[in-house]
């Protein structure tokens, strides 16, 4: 009896302390660009292929109560910094090429904190988190390796990038922006880019330490303009008559393709076993560009769920079984990631930060586990030009700034919000619907739970609700940063740097 106790005791030992020794898993963040609600197979999409998206979903969990932002900067700063943009002061637009301007260097990155934890730390793909002096690049702000562009946007196939953006001096800019580490490279000319940040992807897989834990950050150009693609997988949507629409799908199916490939090298590797894989776009679709954001409304760069309310999902065999190939309706925002990976998964300690986002592991992982997010501001932004005429007044916020906050069920939006039509995907035949809004209104409530797709405002009927979270914006107004929007830098013109993108302080 006593023999069976020591070796019961010796087993339990033995079994705690494998659960402590274990690798923290490798960690596999793949972050789409313009990336449309309805152009993913589950979102019952039988148009676009996207197969290894699909599988890899129909694994994991699916986020279906999940926000990003609704441009590309704000996004990809509060993923890296796990903080509202209304704390970094990237409450305005982007950060354009000719902007002195970038993520503030005070805070840490979600890749300085897992660097912290031991993982071996690599982006691959878009950074546009600013590059005007080099602390702002992303081998300074925690990744041991970094291969891709700076700037927002480029040719695929040549990498090169024109001015753009609000200066006029910029007109007629044009400069290579593919960086290997901090070394421009002109070797990969005519290879599409979206095949180009696979590639070495997998070869970052394949040449992994495997004494170390790996954190791969992959935000691919897919699918941002121009709209390019090799002709093999524009050929698949021959049926599609519309040509942005057309583009765009192979440039989906493409993207799936790599995804596919990144996945399959994992596997290979021998790494798939312990690895968190999370998919995520940066912002809705852009529909002039071939997205599609339906049923949801509006789309890029407004306030409607349409711009915000991402594709997102976790796939990994981590997961137990019995969340796997579920939905989560929990409420998720891109600002919880940060806490997410570093504590939920590295298991690290979050000192040193300051955070908006929320430790989510248990809620995506386990059943039952509410979300600890109740409340979620998607945005205030006072440099936006406001309605002509507001006829909403509150003593408790100006109605007339562009903003919005998510309470429980709750969605309230002030101010300009962007275009609110529902936009049908091209292919559909089915006409877009554009909403009667009267001259002033500026004031907009919608419970999302029962009315996902905003089409019955109850502002007039529900003004307790609209005072509470006029109250709430009030409160995150005056605890916000100022607005970080510089104006634009002729020294950032590429040819004075060698016709390349390049730091210039």
């Amino acid at each position: 009896m006593e023999t069976r106790k020591c070796v019961l005791a010796l087993f339990v030992l033995s079994s705690l302390a494998c659960v402590h020794c274990k690798s923290p898993p490798n960690i596999v963040f793949i972050l789409a660009d313009d990336y449309g609600f309805h152009d993913i197979g589950y979102h019952d999409n039988k148009v676009i292929k996207t197969p290894n998206l699909d599988a890899l979903a129909g694994a994991g969990v699916k986020l279906e109560n999940y926000y990003v932002q609704p441009i590309c900067t704000p996004t990809r700063s509060q993923l890296m910094s796990g903080r509202y943009q209304i704390h970094t002061g990237l409450q305005h637009e982007i950060i354009w090429p000719a902007q002195p301007n970038c993520l503030p260097l005070e805070d840490p990155t979600l890749a300085n904190k897992l660097q912290e934890a031991g993982y071996a730390t690599h982006v691959v793909g878009k950074w546009h988190l600013g590059f005007y002096k080099r602390a702002c690049w992303p081998t300074n702000r925690g990744f041991h390796t970094a291969f891709g562009y700076l700037t927002g946007s480029e040719d695929y196939n040549t990498h090169m990038r024109h001015g753009g953006g609000p200066f006029n001096f910029t007109k007629g800019w044009e400069g290579l922006d593919l960086r290997d580490n901090l070394q421009p490279t002109k070797n990969y000319s005519g290879i599409y880019s979206t095949h180009l940040f696979a590639m070495r992807a997998q070869d970052i897989i394949k040449q992994h330490d495997k004494s170390m834990p790996l954190f791969l950050y992959v935000p691919f150009q897919a699918v941002h303009s121009p709209l390019e693609v090799p002709k093999q997988y524009e050929q698949q949507y021959a049926n599609i008559t519309d040509r942005n629409r057309r583009v765009y799908a192979g440039m989906t199916t493409c993207m799936d393709e790599a995804v596919g490939n990144i996945t399959n090298t994992l596997k290979e590797q021998g790494l798939w076993n312990n690895t968190v894989l999370v998919f995520s776009t940066d912002n809705g679709g852009q529909v002039f560009e071939g997205g599609s954001n339906w049923p949801l409304r509006g789309w890029k760069g407004s306030l409607w769920d349409g711009g915000m309310h991402g594709v997102g999902f976790v796939s990994s065999p981590l997961l137990p079984d019995n969340v796997r190939g579920t939905v989560s309706r929990e409420l998720i925002h891109v600002s919880d990631w940060f806490p997410t990976l570093v504590q939920g998964l590295a298991g690290h300690s979050l000192n040193g930060t300051k955070l908006d986002g929320f430790n989510m592991w248990d809620t995506i992982s386990s059943k039952g586990v509410s979300s600890p997010r109740v409340e979620l501001v998607h945005n205030i932004d006072p440099m936006q030009d406001p309605p002509e005429m507001c006829n909403y007044t509150s003593s408790k916020f100006n109605t007339s700034i562009r903003a919005a906050i998510r309470y429980k069920d709750w969605k309230l939006i002030t101010g300009s919000p962007g275009n609110g039509s529902w936009i049908p995907p091209a292919e559909s035949g089915l006409t877009p619907v554009v909403p009667d809004t009267p001259k002033g209104k500026c004031v907009w409530l919608f419970n999302i739970k029962n009315d996902p797709y905003e089409y019955f405002d109850v502002s007039d009927e529900q003004g307790d609700v609209v005072n509470f979270l006029l109250g709430r914006l009030q409160h995150y107004q005056d605890g916000a940063v100022p607005v970080r929007f510089p104006d634009g830098d002729p020294n950032a013109n590429p040819a004075l740097h060698d016709n390349v993108w390049d730091s210039w302080e």
